[in-house]
C-alpha cells in the first residue's frame, strides 16, 4: 500500500512537471505572433493599430477591412486577372468577372440565400450535436451533409428546388469528397492489402512467436507492444492490426488483460500518426486545410501536439509505476489473480487470428515494413521536386501526401509481394486473395473520411470560413489567445462523442484555417 501510494505521488509530481513544461512552451505563442510583421513595426513605431484575425489594418482602413475577409480567387481567371493571352503579340485580356483584380467578392457569386451567415455553421453544428446525442458519427455526419445541401438549395424560400439540393448533396459533396480523397483512399487499401500479406506470409506469427520466448516479464511485454506502435507509424489501422494480432499471444502469456493491451495499442496507433508526417493521418490533414499548406502546418504543429508527446510519457509511467485504476484496475487484478483476461464483455479465445504459412519468419514482416517506409519517403520528396533541384526538407516541406503515400505504398505493395512470392511463402492466388481482404478492413476509414469531407465541401458552398472569419475579424488579441484552447476543448467532445478524429480534422480544419491568419503560430497551435 505504501509503495503504491509513492508511486501515485510520483505520477502527480510527473503530472505537475509537464503542466509546467506545457505552460512555459505556450508561453511563446503571444499576441504578437498573430500579427504581421508590419502591424508590429507599426505599433513600435506608437502608430495606432487595431488587431484583426486574418488582417491587421490602420484604422483609417478599418471600413474596408470587413470586405477583405470575403475576397477570394477569381474563379473565371484563377486569380491571374486575365483570362487570356495572344500567343503572337503577348496580350492578355482582363477578366470582366474581377476586373483584372484576380479577387472577386464572394458574396456576390453565391447562389445561396444563407451564404457567409450564421445558418453556414448550421450543417457541423447539427453533426455534432447528433454525434454528442447518439454516439454514432456515420448518420451524423450524413444528416450534416443533407441539411448543408439543402440550405445550398435556399430550402426556406420559394425557389427552392430538391434536385438542385439532391445536386448539391451528390455532385459537390459526396463526388467531391470521394474525388478530393482518392489518393488517401487508395493509399488506404493498399496498407490493408499488405497487412493481410503480412498475416498470410506468416510473418506476423513468427513473431509473435519469437516474443514470447525472448520477452520475459509484463512490463517487458507491455513496452514491447509499445515499442512495435510506435515503429509502425504509417497508419493508426495499419498499426493496430499488425500489433494486435503480432503481440497477443506475447501478452496473454504474460496475463495482460485484454483491456490494458487494446489501451497499449490504442494510445500508441493513433498518437504517433499524429506527429509523423509520413502517415495516412497526414495526408489526411493535408486535405482539409487549404491547398498548399497542409502538410507544412502538420510538420509546424507536431511540437505543439501536446496530447500525443503526453500520452506516450502517460503509457511510459503507467508500465513502470505499475499504476492502474478504475475498471483498468478491476481487469489487471482479474488477469493476474485468476487468468481471466477479459472480466466482461465478448471473449473470442476460439479465434485463430494468426493464421499464416509456419513456414513464415521474423523477417517477413520486417522486411515490408521497411518497404513501405523506404517507398514512401523517396515518393513524398520526389513529388517535392527533389529531382528538380530541391533540397530534402523544402521537397518534402512542398510535396503532396495524398499524391505521395499512394505512390509509394504501391511500389512497397508489389515487391512485397514479389518478395514472398520467390521465398516461396505466398502463392499468387494467396496474393490476390489479399486484396478484397485489404479493402474490407479499411471499409469504416473510407467511410468516415468521405462523410467528412463531404460535410466540409457543404460548410464550403455555404461560405461558412467567410462568416467565422468576419465574426472574429474585431476580435480582441486577448480573446484570440484563448481560442486554441477554446477550440481544443470542443475537439475533445467532438472526437469523444464520435469515436473518429478524421470525422473531427473534417469539421474543425476549415472553421479554424479561417479564424487565424496564414504563417502565424496561432495558427499552428490551433
Amino acid at each position: 500500500m505504501i509503495i503504491l501510494k509513492t508511486r501515485k505521488k510520483l505520477m502527480c509530481m510527473l503530472i505537475a512537471v509537464m503542466l509546467c513544461c506545457f505552460m512555459f512552451m505556450t508561453a511563446g505563442a503571444t499576441v504578437e505572433d498573430t500579427l504581421p510583421a508590419e502591424t508590429t513595426e507599426a505599433a513600435a513605431e506608437g502608430e495606432a493599430a487595431v488587431l484583426t484575425i486574418g488582417a491587421a489594418e490602420d484604422t483609417a482602413e478599418g471600413s474596408e477591412s470587413s470586405l477583405d475577409v470575403y475576397l477570394d480567387s477569381c474563379p473565371d481567371c484563377d486569380g491571374e486577372g486575365a483570362c487570356y493571352e495572344c500567343e503572337d503579340c503577348g496580350f492578355s485580356g482582363i477578366c470582366a468577372t474581377c476586373e483584372g483584380t484576380g479577387e472577386i467578392d464572394v458574396r456576390t457569386t453565391a447562389s445561396s440565400n444563407y451564404f457567409a451567415k450564421f445558418w453556414a455553421l448550421i450543417p457541423p453544428i447539427i453533426a455534432i450535436a447528433l454525434a454528442l446525442i447518439t454516439k454514432e458519427v456515420y448518420s451524423s455526419l450524413f444528416v450534416g451533409i443533407v441539411v448543408g445541401g439543402f440550405l445550398s438549395a435556399n430550402v426556406f424560400s420559394s425557389g427552392f428546388s430538391f434536385t438542385t439540393a439532391m445536386d448539391y448533396i451528390i455532385n459537390d459533396g459526396l463526388i467531391a469528397a470521394v474525388s478530393d480523397s482518392a489518393g488517401i483512399f487508395i493509399f488506404l487499401v493498399l496498407l490493408g492489402i499488405m497487412v493481410a500479406l503480412i498475416n498470410k506470409s506468416g510473418g506476423s506469427k513468427a513473431f509473435g512467436d519469437w516474443a514470447v520466448k525472448n520477452i520475459k516479464s509484463r512490463a517487458g511485454a507491455m513496452i514491447a507492444t509499445f515499442v512495435l506502435g510506435v515503429l509502425i507509424f504509417i497508419d493508426d489501422y495499419f498499426n493496430c492490426l499488425t500489433v494486435g494480432s503480432v503481440m497477443r499471444p506475447v501478452t496473454d502469456s504474460h496475463k495482460i488483460s485484454r483491456a490494458k493491451f487494446a489501451y497499449l495499442i490504442d494510445a500508441t496507433a493513433a498518437p504517433v500518426c499524429m506527429i509523423a508526417p509520413i502517415s495516412s493521418w497526414a495526408a489526411a490533414v493535408a486535405s482539409y486545410a487549404e491547398e498548399g499548406q497542409g502538410l507544412r502546418l502538420f510538420i509546424q504543429a507536431i511540437p505543439f501536439n501536446y496530447y500525443s508527446l503526453l500520452t506516450f510519457v502517460f503509457i511510459l509511467a503507467i508500465v513502470f509505476f505499475k499504476i492502474d485504476f478504475g475498471p483498468m484496475k478491476l481487469h489487471e487484478m482479474n488477469a493476474m489473480l485468476h487468468g481471466d483476461l477479459y472480466t466482461e464483455g465478448e471473449k473470442a479465445e476460439n479465434i485463430d487470428e494468426n493464421k499464416g504459412n509456419p513456414k513464415g519468419k521474423v523477417i517477413d514482416l520486417i522486411l515490408p515494413v521497411v518497404f513501405l517506409i523506404v517507398a514512401c519517403v523517396f515518393a513524398l520528396v520526389y513529388n517535392g521536386g527533389i529531382l528538380d533541384g530541391a533540397s530534402f526538407i523544402d521537397a518534402f516541406s512542398n510535396t503532396d501526401a495524398t499524391v505521395g503515400l499512394p505512390w509509394g505504398a504501391l511500389i512497397a505493395l508489389v515487391i512485397t509481394m514479389v518478395y514472398l512470392m520467390l521465398r516461396r511463402i505466398i502463392s499468387l492466388k494467396g496474393a490476390m486473395e489479399s486484396i478484397p481482404e485489404g479493402f474490407k478492413a479499411m471499409v469504416p476509414a473510407i467511410t468516415i473520411l468521405t462523410f467528412a469531407t463531404a460535410l466540409k465541401n457543404m460548410t464550403g458552398l455555404l461560405g461558412a470560413k467567410f462568416f467565422v472569419a468576419d465574426l472574429m475579424n474585431g476580435a480582441a488579441a486577448g480573446l484570440a489567445n484563448f481560442l486554441p484552447a477554446i477550440i481544443f476543448l470542443v475537439a475533445c467532445g467532438l472526437a469523444f462523442a464520435t469515436g473518429t478524429s478524421w470525422g473531427t480534422f473534417g469539421i474543425l480544419i476549415p472553421i479554424v484555417t479561417a479564424i487565424f491568419p496564414a504563417d502565424t503560430n496561432i495558427l499552428v497551435i490551433g
